[in-house]
């Protein structure tokens, strides 16, 4: 026995498939924003403001700074265009997840010869390491390191 297609079951077909189509958007656009805070800085205009010149103040500086982690600890090496440790006043460093804040902790960085470490029991996958640090003239220093951890 056949049934014949209406206007009304196309109605219904039509209409089943655009709430799926929203529901799935809506789950997924709450899964977004309930994980991820999607905060750089807290007023962007004010960061602006400054931008241009804190970024020639840093590059001026010349450092690089390269990550390490060998399952147990965060090393953090900072040289000068000479490859040589440069004199810092004072550094802090983040390491947390790139998508949500759970795991966002602050290193407690000893120094020693030339390398900042810390403990870090990082479990395998992506993380990002923001380093601030201070040179001796008080030129601030702020990078952001990814880092993929394989346990």
């Amino acid at each position: 026995m056949k049934r014949e297609l209406t206007g009304r079951h196309v109605l219904a077909i039509t209409l089943c498939a655009f709430g799926v189509i929203v529901a799935v958007n809506l789950v997924m656009a709450f899964k977004a924003v309930g994980t991820f805070p999607g905060l750089e800085v807290q007023n962007s205009y004010v960061a602006s403001q400054s931008f241009d010149r804190d970024r020639a103040a840093q590059q001026a500086l010349g450092w690089t700074v390269q990550a390490g982690h060998d399952g147990q600890r965060l090393t953090l090496e900072v040289t000068d265009p000479h490859g040589q440790h440069p004199m810092i006043r004072e550094l802090s460093a983040t390491i947390g997840r790139p998508t949500h804040i759970r795991e966002d902790r602050v290193l407690d960085l000893t120094y020693d010869g030339g390398i900042f470490s810390a403990p870090a029991d990082l479990a395998a996958g992506s993380w990002i390491l923001h380093v601030t640090a201070t040179a001796a003239d008080g030129t601030e220093f702020r990078q952001r390191l990814d880092h993929i951890a394989r346990n």
